[in-house]
């Protein structure tokens, strides 16, 4: 399958998802707090995107192949699940860390991004191991320009992982997307600078990096979807959707609430925040 180049329009369209998507996540940040269920958040997540935004849950009845269809609106990952749990009766507790991750249709349009929240104060380990990801994450985006290769931005991510202590999941990587969820290319978050697809302008893609602090060996759980770490370490995950720039990239899925980019992005480039190129 070919990797798809999306014309301005259709970009405009993604900018659009994008933005909401990111928008869920802003809405949803007061309520991610000791007592909640990943439940209730999952209901209010959906209702609004459903009710306010007019927006359809990507994830609700997703079923690729060799799965039973996704139950659930959103993927709510907690501590030592790596990615797509299933929301439920649990409770967060206090020092919990939990993925949030929303995909939103628009129009026919995809919008996926994910982040990070604290259920109270989390302990030290985990506040670094957030804050790093976050870093891997975008290491990871500023490789991306038209010119520059696929494999440019998984070894960006692995080296900046690794450097601090961390590992790298392999079996689950970014992904093209558009009017569907998930297209080619593949975007590993490990590898080989230098190798693999060239970038285009007009190509759009994931970076969402899992990393584990501890070995980066997983397993599924009973439920077919929710993927945990074998030794029960914490891990964390950050997930934007980028275009590819004819010099560089723009984050498509930025709103107001978004957590700062890092400085190493923003003193780097004198551009406004959404766009690097």
């Amino acid at each position: 399958m070919s990797i798809t180049i999306k014309n301005a329009q259709e970009i405009e369209k993604m900018r659009i998802a994008g933005r909401l998507a990111s928008e869920v996540l802003d809405y949803i940040t007061p309520f991610v707090k000791p007592g909640v269920t990943t439940g209730q958040l999952d209901k209010l997540c959906h209702d609004y995107m459903v009710d306010v935004q007019g927006c359809i849950p990507a994830p609700l009845h997703y079923a690729p192949p060799g799965h039973a269809p996704y139950p659930k609106s959103i993927c709510t990952s907690v501590n030592h699940q790596v990615c797509h749990g299933v929301p439920g009766e649990k409770k967060l507790k206090p020092g919990d860390v939990v993925n949030l991750d929303i995909t939103v249709i628009k129009e026919g349009w995809h919008g996926d991004t994910s982040r990070m929240f604290y259920v109270g104060e989390p302990n030290i380990q985990a506040r670094r191991l957030t804050e790093i990801t976050y870093e891997c994450m975008w290491k990871g985006i500023a490789m991306v320009r038209a010119g520059a290769h696929l494999g440019d931005i998984g070894a960006a991510i692995q080296k900046y992982a690794e450097m601090n202590g961390y590992t790298v999941v392999r079996e689950f990587c970014g992904h093209g997307i558009g009017e569907k969820f998930h297209e080619e290319p593949q975007v590993l978050h490990y590898g080989k600078a230098g190798s693999g697809p060239v970038l285009e302008a007009g190509m759009i893609f994931t970076v969402e990096p899992m990393i584990n602090a501890g070995r980066r060996d997983i397993r599924m759980l009973g439920d077919g979807w929710t993927v945990v770490t074998k030794d029960h370490a914490l891990s964390a995950q950050w997930e934007h959707t980028v275009l590819v720039t004819e010099t560089g990239f723009e984050v498509l899925t930025l709103s107001a609430g978004s957590p700062a980019i890092p400085a190493f992005i923003t003193a780097a480039n004198a551009t406004p925040a959404a766009v690097i190129a």
